[in-house]
């Protein structure tokens, strides 16, 4: 069984001299939400368009459920739902009469999805207002409601939180947890905001200047970024087994040559540095640390924060 929604193979984009994605290796779970991560210009949208056909793919490939999209379109493309930047819609009709259009062009024929897509976005069904009324929050609302239009077994969108209020950022991460937890859906959501993909994602990708340099699930990245001692020895290895053997210490981490993260935070160090003295092993410091992910998306890129 097919395990990936989305899986990226080497997909590399490239405009004249400049690459702006660069051998991208995605993997987006089935029934996840995958959060794509990273500045505005990393880019997210980029990979967002090459994979629903929007821009060709210079070289690697991108799969759907499975299927390469190059020949396989008809097959796949009906299963995905999408909202790429701004929605565009036709300013002098009502967002109903947009969806309709829409839904003609792509052949949705299930009773009451409009309605259904609108209701579950919030929005009215058959008022009067004109979308060029909308504010940026209901045209995003609208954007979603034509994504999920045909109930569509993937969703990509870009950026859906993109210049709403609090109250509609909040709205917009509930209803989008609510289609993967509730209704199953395959999720690749892009966001330059790291504590809304922290809120949102079970699995994170961490993209800067076209590279992706780190996939894990979210659990993973919190497991990593939780309290933890740290403490510098002259000899780790050894120094491992002491905890161990001594003080039955399973959970730490070796980080580099001399430093070691203890996630049991209750140890005792004096009794700690005792042992390992009694080893002719010198603890050259210890202190509490808790990392949290914007320090590891800086330690991930270099040093480069993010909104």
């Amino acid at each position: 069984m097919e395990r990936y929604g989305i899986e990226t193979r080497n997909m590399t984009k490239v405009y004249g001299e400049q690459t702006v994605v660069n051998q991208v290796n995605l993997h987006v779970q089935k029934g996840r939400i995958y959060g794509l991560l990273g500045r505005n210009g990393a880019g997210k949208t980029t990979i967002m368009k090459m994979i629903l056909g929007l821009t060709s793919i210079t070289s690697g490939e991108a799969l759907v459920f499975g299927k390469n999209i190059k020949g396989n379109e008809r097959r796949v493309y009906p299963r995905i739902g999408a909202m790429i930047e701004t929605p565009g819609f036709y300013p002098n009709l009502t967002g109903t009469e947009n969806l309709e259009i829409f839904a003609r062009l792509r052949g949705t024929a299930r009773p009451n999805a409009i309605k259904e897509a609108l209701d579950v976005v919030g929005l009215p069904y058959r008022d009067k207002k004109l979308c060029s009324k909308y504010s940026l929050g209901m045209k995003q609302r609208l954007g979603i409601a034509n994504a999920i239009l045909h109930d569509p077994e993937l969703l990509i969108l870009d950026e859906p939180t993109n210049g709403l209020d609090p109250i509609g950022i909040a709205e917009m991460r509930n209803f989008i947890l609510s289609l993967s937890k509730e209704r199953g859906k395959t999720i690749l959501v892009s966001s330059h905001i790291l504590s809304e993909i922290a809120m949102l994602a079970d699995d994170i990708g961490i993209l800067h200047g076209g590279v992706l340099l780190e996939e894990s699930s979210f659990a993973e990245l919190e497991r990593k970024n939780r309290k933890y001692i740290q403490i510098q020895v002259s000899d780790p290895k050894r120094a491992i087994l002491v905890l161990e053997q001594q003080f039955g210490l399973q959970q730490y981490e070796i980080e580099d040559d001399a430093c070691i993260r203890l996630y049991d935070t209750d140890v005792d160090i004096a009794a700690i540095n005792k042992a390992l003295m009694l080893e002719d092993i010198a603890l050259i410091s210890s202190q509490m640390c808790s990392d949290s992910l914007e320090d590891h998306f800086k330690k991930v890129t270099g040093g480069e924060g993010i909104a």
